[in-house]
C-alpha cells in the first residue's frame, strides 16, 4: 500500500490538512424516523467527510493553495478522491482497512447519528503514513491537524505529526479532543496553535470554565498551555477569547441567523491556517478566522461558505487586546 492520489506539483508552497480518520458522510432527510420497520428516503446526500477535510473545502473556496493527506482505503476512500475538487491537492495515503461511513438520520427537527469507529491502522501503517507525511513537509507552509485518530494509532501520534513539522519549520494548527489533545499538551515540542471550545478547556482542566474574561485569562496563563504560541477559545455566540504569546483578545461578533453550525469550527481552523500562511497580523487572524466560522453556520452544507459574503461580515468583526 502507499501514497495515494493526485499530488500537486512538487516545490509549490501550500497548506496541508491532515485527516486521519475520514469518512463519507451521508445525509437521510426524513418527515418521520419509524423504528423497527422500513423507511424510505427520497434524497440522499453524500459528500467526503471528516473534520480535516471540511477544512481543506473552507481553504479552497477561499482560493488557498491545498493539498489533504490522511489515511484512506477501499471503495470508500475511493469515493473520497473522487469527490474532493479538481483544485485540492491529494497525497492520502493507502491502508489495508474500508474508509468509514457516518450517517445523520435528520427527523423531526432532530439529528440522530450513526458513526462507524472505522479502519484499524496497524503499526507498520502508521510508521509509514509518517514517512509519507515527512516527505510532503518540504513543500508545506502551514499544517492544519484535525479530527480523530483511528484504531490502532497511539494517542501521542498527533503529537509525533507536530514534532516533524516543526523540526521542518512549519507552524501547526492542532484540532483534537480528549486524550489526543492532552499528550500534544504535554509533549516537548508544541503545536502553534489549539482552538478548544469552553467544554474542552474544561476537560483539559478538570473543573468548569466559564466566559468570564477574568477566569480565561487566568486558565490560558497556566503551564498546561505554556509553549504554545496561540490558544483560540471558541465562545459560541459570544465570539472568542485568544492569547498570542504574552497578549490576550476579545472578539466581538454579529448575531447571525445560524442555518447549520456543524462544520463552523472547522472553517475557524481554515480561517488560522490561512492566516498563518499569508502570514497576516493578530487582528487579521482572529477576524479572518471567526469570519469564515460564521460564513459555514450560515449556509446549510458543512465545510462551505459563500465568499460573497465575506468583506460585509470581516467589517462587523470587533478584535480588542484586553
Amino acid at each position: 500500500m502507499g501514497p495515494w492520489g493526485i499530488p500537486r506539483l512538487r516545490g509549490e508552497s501550500m497548506i496541508l490538512t491532515v485527516t486521519m480518520n475520514p469518512s463519507i458522510d451521508i445525509s437521510y432527510p426524513l418527515k418521520t424516523l419509524y423504528l423497527d420497520t422500513v423507511n424510505r428516503v427520497d434524497k440522499v446526500s453524500k459528500t467526503a467527510g471528516g473534520k480535516g477535510l471540511n477544512v481543506t473545502r473552507v481553504l479552497a473556496e477561499i482560493g488557498d493553495p491545498v493539498s489533504a493527506t490522511g489515511l484512506i482505503g477501499g471503495s470508500t476512500g475511493q469515493f473520497i478522491l473522487d469527490h474532493l475538487d479538481q483544485e485540492i491537492g491529494k497525497e492520502f495515503f493507502e491502508i489495508q482497512g474500508e474508509t468509514r461511513n457516518c450517517i445523520a438520520i435528520l427527523h423531526e427537527g432532530q439529528q440522530t447519528e450513526i458513526l462507524e469507529k472505522g479502519p484499524s491502522v496497524s503499526e507498520e501503517e502508521g510508521q509509514a503514513f509518517l514517512d509519507h507525511y515527512e516527505a510532503l513537509l518540504p513543500d508545506v507552509a502551514v499544517v492544519a491537524i484535525s479530527g480523530s485518530l483511528p484504531a490502532g494509532l497511539p494517542l501521542d501520534y498527533y503529537s509525533q505529526l507536530v514534532e516533524r513539522a516543526k523540526k521542518a519549520g512549519k507552524p501547526v494548527v492542532l484540532d483534537c479532543s480528549g486524550a489526543s489533545l492532552e499528550k500534544a499538551l504535554v509533549a516537548p515540542i508544541k503545536p502553534t496553535v489549539i482552538k478548544p471550545n469552553n467544554e474542552e478547556l474544561s476537560q483539559l482542566l478538570g473543573y468548569e470554565v466559564t466566559t468570564d474574561l477574568d477566569q480565561l485569562k487566568e486558565v490560558l496563563q497556566s503551564e498546561l498551555f505554556k509553549g504554545i504560541d496561540w490558544v483560540i477559545v471558541s465562545l459560541g455566540a459570544d465570539g472568542a477569547f485568544a492569547k498570542h504569546g504574552d497578549v490576550f483578545y476579545k472578539v466581538d461578533i454579529p448575531k447571525i441567523e445560524v442555518v447549520n453550525p456543524v462544520g463552523s469550527g472547522d472553517s475557524t481552523v481554515a480561517g488560522i491556517a490561512s492566516a498563518l500562511y499569508h502570514q497576516e497580523d493578530d487582528q487579521a487572524l482572529l477576524t479572518k478566522a471567526n469570519v469564515l466560522g460564521m460564513l459555514n453556520a450560515q449556509e446549510a452544507t458543512t465545510g462551505h461558505i459563500n465568499i460573497h459574503r465575506y468583506d460585509g461580515l470581516y467589517q462587523q468583526i470587533n478584535v480588542k487586546e484586553v
